[in-house]
């Protein structure tokens, strides 16, 4: 069993594995934070929390972003499988 300290380790890794999709996803459209959250209806705050993994975005969220984005929910926010 993962100790505590290794167990929020692997999620915040996790996390930011998750987020930097989301921003190299932005950032390959060339959209600043402002224009995406403009896009989907936030604020470019709260843009700026989700790539800074601060923010759980519901699932609605999720998919106006993906939309916005040309990706799909498990391109940009579903963790991978990494076999162990």
């Amino acid at each position: 069993m993962l100790k505590r300290a290794q167990l929020f380790k692997t999620i915040r890794r996790t996390q930011v594995a998750k987020n930097l999709k989301l921003k190299l996803a932005r950032v390959e459209l060339d959209l600043t934070q402002g224009q995406l959250a403009e896009a989907v209806g936030v604020t470019r705050q709260t843009i700026g929390l989700i790539e800074a993994g601060k923010y759980n975005p519901s699932l609605s969220l999720c998919q106006s972003i993906c939309r916005c984005l040309g990706k799909t929910l498990d391109q940009l926010f579903w963790e991978e499988e990494d076999g162990n």
